[in-house]
Formats: structure tokens, C-alpha cells, sequence
């Protein structure tokens, strides 16, 4: 009996051991990001073995209903790697999307469908989770402003709740092209141009709900901002954001969060931080980047702080807020993740 007491009360100690020994590294760890918006990084939370599952760019990611967080990259052996959130993989699949590059989900009637665009094959996917091909969009020849397939390089979309959605044709000619949910052309707007209301590098788009009405946000990547158009394409605000070549707008409750792909330009390899902006469109926090600094109500120039990134892609912010980032051209990295603190 004294032995087992001796065995049990020594078991106790040392799980209290690695408990104390688990908190105290946690405290330990390294925390990037600014005010209330602050995170520890783990850069092994996504890593698989390459030689059974590998990536080549991680474009985007999202969660689905279950909590899986499913990454898309243009690794033509596994397009979509779907992990829990501890980082196990759960599932794989496709192997005909050599542009994979804009990822969105969408809810109706009980079920979850992908949104892919692909910038090699020019069309635009409606998969369901499994990966099958419920509609294909090819290049919007009834606009009358493409002359050809490869002029259309869809690069994101964005669903409405009804079920129509919008293709942002980031790096091809610039519109932001409007389509019923059988994939109808019903509008289009942006393009190429010197105005404010044209786009250059209109990489990203999303629907903000934030301030009530819903309006669209849009990647103006080359200019360093986000900007806002009402649904039928007026310009309504531009969202400056000096030094930060951001990717697509994410938003989750009331805070929008961005990969910036490089700074201050885009000839600057890995440079690369993430952004995170309120309710009023003000930079709170930058993950590995500069802190945020208004100097008379205007952002001054930012840039990486850290050298945690090379050129991050997209941010997935999970149902416990936590963050999920993919990278471009950054030595084939599998995703990271960011807990907050």
C-alpha cells in the first residue's frame, strides 16, 4: 500500500509538473500583434509529410460547419487539404486545379459548397466539400469587354445569401463581374483605370455587414487600400492602408483582417505581415508587422516588423478566433496558426 501510494502521489506530481511545465512555456512564447488583438504563432500546426500530401502556393482558407479548416493550394496532387483544428488532415482531394487560387464557402439548404477560382484554367468552380463540380463560369464573353479566354484571371468571389455572387477578376482586366445563382451575367463594374473607381489588382472582395447595409469590399492591391462599392458598383470609401500590399478582406464579427502579401511594395520579397482593422476600418494590430501609428487621422506607412512571414496569402480566423495563415511562394510552408492571447 505505501508503494502505491508513493507510485500515485509521485504520478500526481509530475503531471503537475508537465502541466506547470506547459503554462510556463505557453507564457514563453513569443506574442506578436498590438493592443487587444495579440497572438502566439505555431509554425508546425498545418506541416504534413510533402511526400504524401504536399503544397506548392497555399492561396486561401476557411472554415466550414464542422470546424474543419480547409486549404486550397495549386499542388495538383491534393488542390483542398481539409484539418481539424488541432492540424490533423481529415481529407484530400482534387487534381485539376493547376491555378487554384481564390477560395470561399457558401451555405443553402442544409449545405456547404466551395467557390474555386482557378488563374491558369480562367473559369471559376462551384464544388460541393467532397469535390464535386456543381457549376463552371468560364470567361464573361457576353460583357463584350473580353476579347479572349486568357484575358478573364479570376482571382476571388464573394456569395449572397440568395445565392448570387461576385467574381473579382484580380489579375486579368479588373472588373468585378456580378452573377445570379446559376451563373448569369446580371453586371459588372471597376476595370482598368486612372479614376478612384477603377481597380488595379483587385485580388480580393468580400461582403461587409458591419455598419448594417451591406456593401462589397475590394482589393485595390497595387494602391495599398480596400474599397468600398455598393452592390450594384458605386463607389462609396477608400480604405487607405500606406505600405501594406494587402490580399482579400476577411471579416469576423466586428474586425476585418488581411494578409499583406509584401511591403511597402510589391517588389519587396518576403515582406509580408498581417493587418487587422476595427469596426471603423482603423489598423489596430499588425501580426509581425510595424505597430500602428495615426498621426492627425492618418495611418502612416507600414510595414514587417517581424521576420515571421515571407509572403502571406490569405487569413482564416476560426470560431474561437483564432487565425490560420497561408503563404505564397514562401518555400512551400504549410499553414500557420495563431492563437490569441
Amino acid at each position: 500500500m505505501k508503494r502505491r501510494h508513493f507510485l500515485k502521489q509521485t504520478g500526481l506530481a509530475a503531471a503537475s509538473f508537465g502541466i506547470m511545465k506547459d503554462l510556463f512555456a505557453h507564457q514563453n512564447d513569443p506574442v506578436y500583434g498590438h493592443n487587444n488583438m495579440r497572438y502566439t504563432m505555431n509554425a508546425k500546426w498545418g506541416a504534413l509529410n510533402p511526400s504524401q500530401h504536399p503544397v506548392n502556393d497555399c492561396h486561401e482558407m476557411v472554415q466550414d460547419s464542422k470546424g474543419r479548416i480547409i486549404l486550397l493550394t495549386n499542388e495538383t496532387r491534393n488542390n483542398i487539404l481539409i484539418y481539424d483544428k488541432s492540424g490533423k488532415l481529415q481529407q484530400s482531394w482534387g487534381h485539376e486545379f493547376p491555378g487554384a487560387h481564390g477560395l470561399s464557402l457558401h451555405a443553402a439548404g442544409g449545405e456547404e459548397y466551395l467557390f474555386i477560382t482557378d488563374t491558369n484554367r480562367h473559369q471559376v468552380y462551384k464544388t460541393d466539400l467532397n469535390g464535386k463540380v456543381l457549376l463552371t463560369i468560364d470567361y464573361p464573353e457576353a460583357t463584350g469587354v473580353y476579347k479572349n479566354r486568357e484575358a478573364f484571371v479570376p482571382t476571388e468571389t464573394v456569395i449572397l445569401d440568395n445565392g448570387e455572387f461576385y467574381v473579382a477578376d484580380g489579375y486579368g482586366a479588373q472588373y468585378i463581374i456580378h452573377y445570379d445563382e446559376r451563373g448569369k451575367i446580371k453586371s459588372w463594374f471597376g476595370g482598368k483605370g486612372e479614376t478612384t473607381a477603377h481597380l488595379d489588382n483587385a485580388h480580393g472582395i468580400t461582403i461587409d455587414k458591419r455598419q448594417g447595409t451591406p456593401t462589397l469590399l475590394v482589393t485595390d492591391r497595387t494602391r495599398h487600400c480596400f474599397k468600398r462599392f455598393s452592390l450594384d458598383g458605386k463607389l462609396l470609401e477608400v480604405i487607405a492602408l500606406p505600405g501594406a500590399c494587402v490580399c482579400r478582406p476577411v471579416i469576423k464579427g466586428d474586425y476585418l483582417y488581411a494578409a499583406v502579401l509584401r511591403s511597402p511594395g510589391l517588389n519587396v520579397a518576403d515582406s509580408g505581415f498581417v493587418t487587422i482593422l476595427d469596426k471603423q476600418n482603423k489598423v489596430v494590430s499588425n501580426i509581425g508587422g510595424s505597430e500602428p501609428v495615426y498621426q492627425n487621422g492618418q495611418l502612416q506607412p507600414m510595414s514587417q516588423a517581424d521576420k515571421i512571414f515571407a509572403n502571406p496569402h490569405d487569413v482564416c480566423v476560426d470560431d474561437e478566433d483564432n487565425l490560420y495563415v497561408a503563404q505564397w511562394a514562401s518555400g512551400k510552408v504549410y499553414p500557420y496558426k495563431f492563437t490569441r492571447v
